[in-house]
């Protein structure tokens, strides 16, 4: 059973709201809307479950990875976590997504919940020692906080998907009550991702999906945009 304290502390630390920059990216989706990739809710509830796929497949696995060693105490499995998502995001956005949200979300654990594990985290991201990539920051957040890799899996699985919905709020014609419902829906998938990513190795993260990453790359160079990938 999980107690009322981690209940609130899985809703601050999985709070779309977190104070590490969210809000100023769209995880592809302002790129996919300009290429007319997606243009309506159902296009969007694909889109959305491709990410969510892709998020599993990768960062999922990386995220139960460096989770794991956290609660081992063996820094150099997470690190060899992190260098791994680093590794696969092939679009330079998605790279600066990661990497900005992954310092902010060590530099809140530090002050907030301050652990050696995360004083020494962060130490290596300053230091440049690894990249400190989101999701291997936030498999740490909850491993520091007592709560286990299944949280973390569905606190980033929530994060991706509230991320583009809401920035779909302001990119295309989407009221919010459908918004919700697509939200619930896509929900609905994580218990099979997190079975999949929880069986898989880090060495089996891969996503192909070049529908999300062909407009991604075009967005490196688009004059107008409001998000940054």
């Amino acid at each position: 059973m999980t107690s009322i304290t981690d209940l609130l502390r899985l809703l601050q630390f999985g709070d779309s709201m977190l104070p590490v920059g969210a809000f100023a990216f769209s995880n592809g989706l302002e790129a996919a809307i300009q290429q007319r990739v997606v243009y309506n809710g159902d296009s969007l509830t694909q889109f959305v479950q491709t990410a969510l796929g892709q998020a599993a497949a990768t960062d999922g696995i990386a995220l139960i990875e460096a989770h794991r060693g956290a609660v081992a105490g063996d820094v150099d499995r997470i690190a060899r976590a992190d260098n791994a998502v680093q590794q696969r995001k092939l679009n330079e956005e998605m790279r600066t997504m990661t990497l900005r949200m992954g310092r902010k979300l060590a530099e809140l654990l530090v002050h907030v919940a301050p652990t050696p594990l995360g004083k020494e985290w962060l130490m290596r991201v300053e230091r440049r020692a690894t990249p400190g990539t989101f999701p291997v920051g936030l498999a740490l957040v909850f491993a520091t906080q007592g709560l286990s890799e299944r949280h973390a899996f569905a606190a980033h699985q929530y994060g991706v998907a509230t991320m583009m919905l809401s920035a779909a709020l302001r990119l295309m014609k989407l009221r919010y009550l459908d918004g919700q419902a697509i939200l619930r829906a896509v929900n609905a998938l994580a218990d099979d991702a997190y079975r999949r990513s929880a069986a898989a190795t880090v060495d089996a993260m891969a996503a192909f999906a070049p529908l999300a990453d062909i407009p991604a790359a075009i967005h490196v160079k688009s004059h107008l945009r409001m998000f940054m990938n």
